[in-house]
Parts: structure tokens; C-alpha cells; sequence
């Protein structure tokens, strides 16, 4: 399996916060999710991956930037720019820039091309995105946020594209988001990064299958046990948290085990980190 996008040990420091040793790697194909909780270092590290800040160390290997497709929280347009505008701005700096694939994505997507840039809706603002990154032919779609804020309808909309983007097995998508619910239904891998370091980076069923939710009477642990249970959450009646596969038949029958969701992944792993720091 071959890869499109190679991440390894970037690092970089700021005043209030320091990315280390990030390494992932986005196979030809597929679709990444890229996880974590506000602060946690998405952002950070897709500027590095696309040249916006400069790393202390590490490297990436990547398509040049013709050949990825960028969609962001916010684009860049310059606000004034009618819909038009945007692709006499943008086509000559990409030698395979298609003006019919850019005019068909404007009518898939509604998008009035006499329309200024500022006139647009949010979800409007994402969908010319799209339609820029998917009209020059881009090996590796790098999309931060870009479902935050969105209806329903439109964000399964954008799922769809996705899914079609990769099925050519030769294009690949790195997929920001906290929607994990979309990322359930669209990625192939995950990777989790929190506090500035890679927790996980494996196929989303390897994170999910890895760990259960528990929960249970406040009374049915040892203090031993309640050691294995990660974000472990006391209550008034009870208590919840995450266990390892691995550590369940070290639990008593008296608890109960569910299957978990990436969401309580994310929160679990979170109150854990946070309540060891």
C-alpha cells in the first residue's frame, strides 16, 4: 500500500503550545480522519503539511501544491470576488485547471456564479471550496473543518463527494473535522491527536474495536480497577469511563460493557490526559 501523504516527527513550538514528533501516514485511496479535541493541534499541523508555517524538524512528503486541494474553516477569497472571479484568479496557477469541471461543480452546487464571495452562506463558502480543489485534477484533498456549521443534508452531501473523490483508488483525503459522526461513515483510518502528540493512527475500526464504554454502581471496582478504566467519571450512583478490550475480564460481571463511538473515545481520552496532568 502506497501513500500519498507521509508525515514524520514534526515538531514545533510556540509560546503556549508545542507539537511533538508528529508521524502519520494517508494511504493511496483512502480517506484519513484526523481527530482530536479544540487545541489538541489539527490546524497546526495541516498548516505545516501544506507549507503555511514552517516546522522546527521533521519532514513531509506530499504532492506539490498543484496536486493538492484545499478547503478550509474560511476560504481566502478576497471578499469582493463575484463566484467568477474566483477561478480567473485561481486557474493559471494550476497547469491542469479544468474550466468545465469547475462550471459542473457550480451547477451541482447551486453556486451563482455572479454572486460576491461575501453573499455567500457558510455551507456556500465550503461548497466553492470544493469546487476549486476538485477542478485541477488534486492527488490529496486536505479539508480542515469543513462540515462545521453545516445542515445535515449538506454535510452528507459533502460525505458523498468525498467517498467518490477516492474511488478511483489513486486520490486520497485528509478530513478534519469534530463531526465524528462523518467520519464514521466516510474514514478508512484515524488518527487521534491530543495535547500536541499522536495518540492513535490505525484503521478506524482498530480505534473503535479497541476500547469499550463501562459503566456501572459506584461500589463494583477496587481501587485497582477503577485504575483501568480510562476517564473514569464517579457520580452519585454510579460511574462510566473507557476500558481496554484487553482489561475486561479483569472487571466484575456487575458492570456494564457497550460498544463505544469515536466521540466518547475523544472524551474519555481527554478527561484522562487532563485529570494526570
Amino acid at each position: 500500500m502506497s501513500n500519498v501523504l507521509e508525515v514524520r516527527n514534526l515538531k514545533k513550538h510556540y509560546n503556549s503550545f508545542a507539537l511533538h514528533d508528529i508521524s502519520f501516514d494517508v494511504p493511496r485511496g483512502y480517506i484519513m480522519g484526523f481527530i482530536g479535541p479544540n487545541g489538541a493541534g489539527k490546524t497546526t499541523t495541516i498548516k505545516l503539511i501544506l507549507s503555511m508555517v514552517t516546522a522546527d524538524s521533521g519532514t513531509v512528503k506530499c504532492p506539490n501544491n498543484e496536486r493538492i486541494g484545499v478547503v478550509l474553516d474560511a476560504p481566502f477569497y478576497v471578499d469582493e470576488w463575484r463566484v467568477r472571479d474566483v477561478e480567473k484568479a485561481l486557474a493559471p496557477f494550476y497547469a491542469q485547471w479544468d474550466t468545465f469541471v469547475y462550471a459542473n461543480y457550480l451547477s451541482q452546487f447551486g453556486l451563482d456564479a455572479n454572486k460576491k464571495v461575501k453573499e455567500l452562506s457558510r455551507g456556500m463558502k465550503i461548497k466553492l471550496q470544493l469546487a476549486v480543489a476538485l477542478s485541477h485534477n488534486a492527488e490529496l484533498l486536505v479539508l480542515d473543518e469543513p462540515t462545521s456549521g453545516l445542515d445535515p443534508v449538506a454535510r452528507e452531501e459533502i460525505c458523498d463527494l468525498l467517498r467518490g473523490f477516492v474511488s478511483s483508488e489513486d486520490k486520497s483525503v485528509l478530513f478534519s473535522t469534530h463531526i465524528t459522526s462523518d467520519l464514521e461513515k466516510t474514514a478508512d483510518f484515524i488518527t487521534f491527536i491530543l495535547k500536541g502528540n499522536i495518540v492513535f493512527t490505525g484503521q478506524t475500526d482498530a480505534l473503535t474495536g479497541k476500547y469499550a464504554r463501562i459503566s456501572g454502581g459506584l461500589d463494583d471496582l477496587t481501587e485497582a480497577q477503577q485504575g483501568l478504566v480510562i476517564g473514569y467519571r464517579p457520580y452519585c450512583t454510579g460511574f462510566e469511563g473507557m476500558i481496554e478490550l484487553a482489561h475486561l475480564t479483569k472487571m466484575p460481571s456487575s458492570v456494564l460493557v457497550e460498544e463505544i463511538s469515536l466521540d466518547e473515545i475523544i472524551i474519555y481520552m481527554t478527561k484522562e490526559v487532563g485529570v494526570h496532568e
